[in-house]
């Protein structure tokens, strides 16, 4: 991975401020100093490792900014699935969710979903909703 959460983080925040009229520059400085939320779930599909990796990537290729794929790295028995999706007031808030699938022992593959967002003044919780409603829809 060339990016690591935080990095990502930084850059779509600099980019909604510079979209939005802003200084993308000032508020990618004032974005590395925010805390962030981050919520993990571990998670037991009851499907084999190769569907479930396509099940996780369709889901959060869904999840994702329009247009950009999920990044996939892959290992032998894992695989790792990143997106930045939209979470917060009106989706506006990038968070990052990132999906670890391994292989399992019995008849199902874990996921461990992992879902990172910024938190201003107003504390929106955006990493923890993200990752409870993928993990939901996962689930089904």
């Amino acid at each position: 991975m060339d990016q690591n959460e935080d990095q990502i983080l930084v850059e779509e925040l600099a980019a909604l401020g510079a979209v939005s009229g802003g200084s993308g520059r000032l508020t990618g400085l004032v974005a590395r100093l925010l805390r962030k939320n981050v919520h993990e779930i571990d998670l037991v599909v009851p499907l084999p490792f190769d569907e479930a990796v396509q099940r996780v990537v369709r889901l959060l290729a869904g999840a994702g900014r329009p247009g950009k794929s999920p990044i996939v790295e892959s290992d032998r028995d894992q695989k790792m699935i990143r997106v930045v999706a939209g979470g917060g007031a009106g989706g506006m808030n990038p968070v990052v969710v990132t999906a670890l699938v391994k292989r399992g022992t019995g008849a199902g593959t874990e996921v461990k979903l992992r879902a990172a967002a910024k938190e201003g003044l107003v504390k929106q919780r955006a990493g923890e909703k993200t990752a409870a409603r993928l993990a939901a829809l996962l689930s089904q």
